[in-house]
C-alpha cells in the first residue's frame, strides 16, 4: 500500500476491493457489483446531504478495522458509514439485515397506495422492486392509510404524497441544482408532508429533475400522465443543442412519436447530466433530436420485455409501432 495513496481494505458478502479513505460502505459495494450492493431509496451520490433517512441499505460490520476487529454492535447505514482498512461487511449473507430490511420494506408500505395499476412509476418504481425482492406477501397493518390534501405545484409536475415515502430527493435536488427552491418537508411525524406552504407552483428551469430523482411515483410527469406503460415505449438515446443543459437524453417513443423526455440514468437511477425543463416538456417533435440509438435498459427491468432493442419480424407489424 502507497504511503502517498494509501488504500483501504474492504470485504462485503466474501468480495474484497480496495478503496480510497472516506468512501462509504455503499460506494464501495457498487464498486464490487452485483448482490453485494444494499439497496437505496433515499441516497443519491451527487447530491449532497442525500443518505441515512430510508434505513433500506443496512448492513452488518462484522469486523470493524484490522486495528479493531470487534463487530459493530448495531447495524449501519451503509450509505453513510465510512470504510476502515480491513473492515468486514455482511450484506446478503447476514440474517439480520435480511429481517431488518423486510421490516423497513413493511414500514415503507405501510401507508402507501396499493395503486401500482394506475400509476405511471409502474415498471421502473424503485420500491416495486424493493418490495418484490425484501418485502413479505402479506401485511399486519389493520389501519386506515394516512391520506393528504391534494396539492397544485404547477403545469408540469403532478403530486401524489399518498405514495411519498419522504426520502428528501426532490428537497435536495431543488436545493441545490436550481436558484430558488420553493416546496420542502412541512410539518412532523406522520403528518409530515412534501408541499409549498403557500401554494406556489414550482417554476425554475431545472425543477422537472425532482421526477427523475424520486424513487417512486409521488412526482410524476404531467405531459405523460396515463398516455403509456412504460414497457409499452422504446427508449432511445438522444441528445440536441441546448443553451440550458448539456442536452444529452433519453425519449420514450411510441412509434414515431415521443411520449416523454428524462436525463440519462446509471444502473442504480442515479442522473449524471440533469437536463432542463425546455429539453424535457417543450421538446417532444422526433425533428427537435438526434437519435443515437436504443438506450440499454438493466435485463432484470420489465422495460426490456419488449424487446425494443431487437427488430420486430415482418410479420408482426404491429410490434415495430409498439
Amino acid at each position: 500500500m502507497s504511503e502517498t495513496n494509501p488504500k483501504f481494505t474492504v470485504t462485503i458478502d466474501g468480495h474484497s476491493v480496495q478503496v480510497d479513505p472516506g468512501t462509504t460502505i455503499l460506494n464501495a459495494a457498487r464498486m464490487i457489483g452485483g448482490d453485494a450492493v444494499p439497496p437505496a431509496m433515499c441516497y443519491y451520490s451527487s447530491l449532497k446531504g442525500s443518505g441515512g433517512k430510508c434505513r433500506t441499505c443496512l448492513v452488518e460490520v462484522s469486523k470493524g478495522s484490522e486495528k479493531d476487529p470487534r463487530p459493530m454492535p448495531k447495524l449501519v447505514a451503509s450509505c453513510s458509514t465510512t470504510v476502515m482498512d480491513g473492515m468486514e461487511v455482511k450484506n446478503k449473507s447476514s440474517e439480520k439485515v435480511i429481517d431488518a430490511r423486510a421490516g423497513v420494506v413493511e414500514m415503507l408500505l405501510i401507508n402507501h397506495p396499493l395503486d401500482c395499476p394506475v400509476c405511471d412509476q409502474a415498471g421502473e418504481c424503485h420500491l416495486q422492486d424493493l418490495a418484490y425482492e425484501h418485502g413479505k406477501s402479506n401485511t399486519r397493518y389493520e389501519f386506515e392509510r394516512r391520506t393528504f390534501d391534494k396539492v397544485d405545484i404547477g403545469e408540469y409536475i403532478k403530486l401524489h404524497m399518498t405514495r411519498c415515502i419522504l426520502c428528501y430527493r426532490c428537497v435536495y435536488t431543488a436545493n441545490q441544482l436550481t436558484e430558488q427552491r420553493e416546496h420542502g418537508v412541512l410539518k412532523r411525524g406522520d403528518a409530515a408532508e412534501i408541499g409549498t406552504y403557500i401554494e406556489k407552483s414550482l417554476k425554475n428551469e431545472f425543477i422537472g429533475n425532482v421526477i427523475d430523482v424520486c424513487p417512486v411515483g409521488a412526482l410524476t410527469d404531467k405531459t405523460f400522465r396515463f398516455r403509456s406503460r412504460v414497457w409499452y415505449t422504446k427508449p432511445m438515446d438522444a441528445h440536441r443543442e441546448c443553451k440550458c443543459c448539456s442536452g444529452k437524453a433519453v425519449v420514450w417513443m411510441i412509434g414515431d412519436e415521443i411520449a416523454r423526455v428524462t436525463a440519462r440514468k446509471d444502473q442504480y437511477g442515479e442522473v449524471k447530466e440533469f437536463i432542463c425543463n425546455e429539453c424535457r416538456f417543450e421538446k417532444k417533435d422526433k425533428a427537435d433530436w438526434t437519435i443515437e440509438g436504443p438506450r440499454h435498459i438493466d435485463r432484470s427491468s420489465v422495460i426490456s420485455a419488449n424487446h425494443y432493442e431487437v427488430d420486430a419480424p415482418e410479420h408482426t407489424p404491429l410490434l415495430n409501432k409498439a
